[in-house]
């Protein structure tokens, strides 16, 4: 199969993605880790990206696309792929249709934006061991230190609420206008986020069709 999640930040794409391609055998293809991965090996397309990235630029869409159709071609991924951050924006679909790219379903996560401030807001991490806590969730023991190495806990500066607000604008304004245009195409599946992963992973396989 071939998939797409689509999600806002903090929705759990990432973590459902990597589940089912797990139960499916596929790879699960993350846009950031393809381009890290592009240039430390030195494609051509990698060349390119890192020009961009030292100079402290956006990789443009060209770049990208280039770079995913790259890793498209490997030979992993023969009987599917799963995409995760990629497509973003309409042209970018457009582009990977142009490729030649039959997707079979696409997966969106939805969860409202008042719970995914409180999700992201709630995260804490371990400077030191990188532990990861929530303070609704998975709190540590006494709700300040690690239980690890007992190092204070923080919140990272991309987790704070006005920053994750404004990720949240950016998503609304650039990516969720994807859904329309597979919903168009027949292929958008609709995956109420719950507060369970587990919860959660059952109805994307469900939707997907996958036992």
């Amino acid at each position: 199969m071939k998939i797409i999640f689509l999600g806002a930040p903090g929705a759990g794409k990432g973590t459902q993605a990597e589940i089912v391609s797990e139960r499916l055998g596929v790879p699960t293809i993350s846009t950031g880790a393809i381009i890290r991965a592009a240039v430390k090996s030195g494609t051509e397309m990698g060349t390119k990206a890192k020009k961009f990235i030292d100079a402290g630029q956006l990789v443009p869409d060209d770049v990208v696309i280039g770079i995913i159709s790259e890793r498209l071609s490997c030979e992993d991924c023969r009987n599917g792929y799963i995409l995760d951050g990629f497509p973003r924006t309409v042209p970018q679909a457009e582009a990977l249709d142009k490729m030649g790219v039959t997707l079979d379903a696409v997966v969106s996560l939805e969860v409202s934006d008042e719970t995914i401030v409180k999700r992201m807001s709630g995260r804490r991490v371990c400077d030191k061991c990188g532990a990861s806590y929530h303070v609704d969730h998975n709190p540590s023991e006494d709700g300040v230190n690690c239980d690890k190495c007992h190092t204070p806990l923080s919140l990272r500066r991309d987790d704070a609420p006005e920053v994750v607000k404004n990720r949240l604008e950016v998503y609304h304004s650039t990516t969720e206008p994807l859904k329309s245009y597979y919903a168009e195409k027949g292929i958008l599946k609709l995956v109420s986020g719950q507060e369970k992963i587990e919860d959660t992973t059952a109805l994307t396989l469900s939707v997907l069709g996958v036992n």
